[in-house]
């Protein structure tokens, strides 16, 4: 801990009662403004990042950004070409046709009963490759999207397929024609059909890559970052994507993928880091924790930018704890980081230094720390009783390396010893 300390008068060298010098030195407490400060290492994080990979096995067709660019989100960064999902696509179109023309079953139940088998099949084994291919879509949101509409589809397809099913038995039961049935099949069979399209056309358009975020751009993945190292420059556990194979890049290797090139399914293509809000992630030890609470102000110089001081906020601190750099126990403190255009724009990950003031006490009564000695488990000062010195019990507040707040025990312009009091013993004169 550091503090700001008050303004002290120190007023002479002290001896004691055999005339002998000593280091004790008088001085008199003060009103002040004491700063607690608890010190902590960290480091800048961004707001969120996210990793895009190939969906699908293809080639990288079209590259529409720069490293370095800012984009928005939604914007496309590059289009893949997949022969075998436009090939999926063509087919369902085809099949999407032939049921549109529609037809009657031959073999009367049996036929119906062996369509509707071959419709359920067809109908599982599009929601099976489907849910298959969203599975590899490495944007969070792309994928939900994706997975609810399977999920949607498959719930309809089910009810019509059931459908056909109770009209079949209907048949049976001598209460419905075999038309009737028919036609029940036939768009249980349509459903399935513009279905089995629409999902193969929506793995097509995922080969088209949008920002899931907004941010900067950067080639490849996350440059060896492991997903857990990742989330620590994250300043709020924002979206992170990294895919199977993100960190096996080469030292002095391009990560980049070039244009033409093919690229697997789960190939790191493009990580989007949104900057446009900083954060910082300080590591508090648990000494020191309780001190901090949400909206606690900071001081933070950064390694990469001497001279220039940053102001921060405490957002939000850690339940569980880590185990910090320095081999003890710590806990996260999360913080809002303020930029300025006359200072250097931090970049994720770079060390700091954070200094959050934990407690403050205006117009207090301070005196040095040195001056605080302990006396059977009690904090006491040797004030200054005529030519004497007086062991006074006091009560301490706000707390620093250098100044302490008293608040009970002394009152401002009391005259005390503020250096070698640990030499001082009953019956010294104070001159």
């Amino acid at each position: 801990m550091l503090a700001v300390a008050g303004l002290f008068l120190v007023s002479s060298t002290a001896a004691s009662c055999d005339d002998e010098p000593t280091d004790v030195r008088l001085g008199a407490a003060a009103r002040g403004t004491v700063a607690e400060i608890v010190e902590a290492p960290g480091s800048v994080t961004a707001r969120a990042a996210a990793t895009v990979s190939a969906p699908a096995a293809g080639t990288l067709d079209d590259l529409r950004v720069e490293p370095g660019r800012r984009v928005s989100k939604g914007q496309v960064l590059a289009v893949l070409d997949a022969p075998e999902l436009e090939a999926r696509r063509q087919s369902a179109e085809r099949a999407l046709d032939e049921a549109s023309r529609g037809g009657v079953p031959s073999g009367g139940t049996s036929g119906f009963v062996a369509v509707r088998r071959q419709t359920d099949k067809q109908a599982a084994d599009a929601f099976d490759e489907a849910r298959a291919a969203a599975a590899k879509i490495t944007d969070p949101e792309l994928r939900q999207v994706l997975l609810k509409q399977i999920d949607a589809a498959d719930e309809q397809y089910t009810a019509a397929s059931a459908a056909a099913a109770a009209s079949l038995r209907s048949v049976e039961r001598g209460v419905a024609s075999l038309g009737e049935a028919v036609n029940s099949l036939s768009a249980a069979q349509r459903l399935q059909a513009q279905q089995a399209y629409e999902l193969a056309d929506a793995a097509v358009e995922a080969l088209t890559l949008r920002a899931p975020v907004a941010g900067v751009v950067q080639f490849g993945g996350t440059s060896g970052a492991s997903a857990s190292s990742l989330s620590d420059l994250l300043s709020a556990g924002g979206p992170v994507a990294p895919a199977a194979g993100s960190g096996n890049s080469l030292p002095g290797v391009d990560s980049a993928v070039p244009r033409g090139a093919f690229v697997a399914a789960g190939t790191p293509l493009f990580t989007v880091v949104d900057v446009g809000r900083l954060g910082l992630v300080a590591e508090v030890d648990e000494t020191d924790v309780l001190l901090v609470k949400a909206g606690v102000k900071a001081t933070v110089e950064l390694d990469a930018a001497t001279g220039a001081g940053y102001e921060a906020t405490v957002r939000s601190i850690d339940l569980l704890p880590t185990t910090s750099s320095r081999g003890g126990v710590s806990y996260k403190v999360r913080l809002d980081l303020a930029t300025g255009e006359d200072k250097p724009t931090p970049r994720p990950g770079m060390s700091a230094v954070i200094r959050l003031q934990v407690r403050e006490a205006d117009d207090a009564v301070t005196v040095p720390a040195s001056a605080i000695i302990n006396v059977d488990g009690r904090d006491t000062v040797w004030a200054v009783r005529g030519e004497s010195y007086e062991r006074v019990p006091v009560t301490l507040g706000v707390q620093g390396e250098d100044v302490v707040q008293v608040t009970e025990g002394l009152d401002a312009g009391q005259r005390i010893a503020v250096s070698g009091a640990d030499e001082i013993q009953p019956g010294d004169k104070t001159s």
